[in-house]
């Protein structure tokens, strides 16, 4: 049997990228899954196209992380369309890479709104409705524990808070079953951070494998803490860096 069989899924931010890489692997594993999406809705369609035609069940839901009533419709529509909500990854996330002092107050705004705030609402949303055993898995950063780089100095902090909220809702929820995690990806090969664009040097020069990562490699880690065989794992900070952090 499937790890994730009769489990439901939603994904903030999964139509391209390390989310969509989410979705497909969680899919892959037995789960039905949602996902939301900002402005890309012929690349959530093709997402949830991919994982229908593999068999499993899909659905794409448009929601802005930075609006807290899309992200809570967002989570009450998966529940009403699944039956449920087993695991919620808070994947949705943007970065402004700029440095810090030419950086506007309307992007420092959007950074929170997304990054943080965006993470604290639909994680609210969601416990309302998650069984004992649960699963909340945010997707933060390894700078959220360390800057090798310049022009991240708001997008670390930001992830630096989501470390936090993980570390603090464990203690909250543990004695529902409900685990959460914290994965915290290193430089990986998406669209908005491609391996060959202009701050791919700086970023693969501090991995210790001299590479980007890629976004299958997150989704595997993202499946393990989903899945049944990490239940004895909560309130951690995992990194898959490449050795970024080490």
């Amino acid at each position: 049997m499937s790890k994730l069989a009769r489990k439901v899924a939603l994904i903030t931010g999964g139509s391209r990228g390390i989310g969509a890489a989410i979705a497909k692997r969680l899919a892959a594993d037995g789960a039905s899954v949602a996902i939301t999406y900002t402005k890309g809705a012929d690349a959530a369609a093709s997402v949830v196209k991919e994982i229908e035609r593999a068999g499993g069940k899909a659905i794409a839901i448009q929601a802005d992380a930075g609006d807290a009533g899309a992200v809570t419709a967002a989570v009450e529509k998966t529940v009403a369309t699944f039956g449920g909500l087993d695991v919620l990854v808070n994947n949705a996330g943007t970065a402004v890479p700029k440095r810090f002092e030419e950086t506007t107050l309307e992007e420092l705004d959007r950074l929170i709104d997304i990054n943080i705030r965006g993470v604290f609402v639909a994680t609210q949303a969601a416990l309302k409705h998650m069984k004992d055993g649960g699963r909340i898995i945010s997707i933060g950063s390894c700078v959220g524990e360390r800057v090798l780089t310049p022009g991240l100095v708001p997008y670390s902090a930001t992830k630096g808070a989501v470390k936090m909220f993980t570390q603090g809702l464990s203690r909250e929820v543990g004695s529902r079953g409900i685990t959460v995690n914290n994965v915290q990806p290193g430089p990986i090969d998406t669209d908005l951070n491609p391996a060959a664009g202009d701050w791919a040097t700086p970023q693969t020069a501090v991995t210790a494998l001299g590479r980007y990562g890629h976004v299958d490699e997150v989704a595997a880690l993202v499946a393990f803490v989903a899945g049944p065989e990490s239940s004895y794992i909560t309130g951690t900070n995992l990194t898959v860096d490449g050795g970024t952090n080490a």
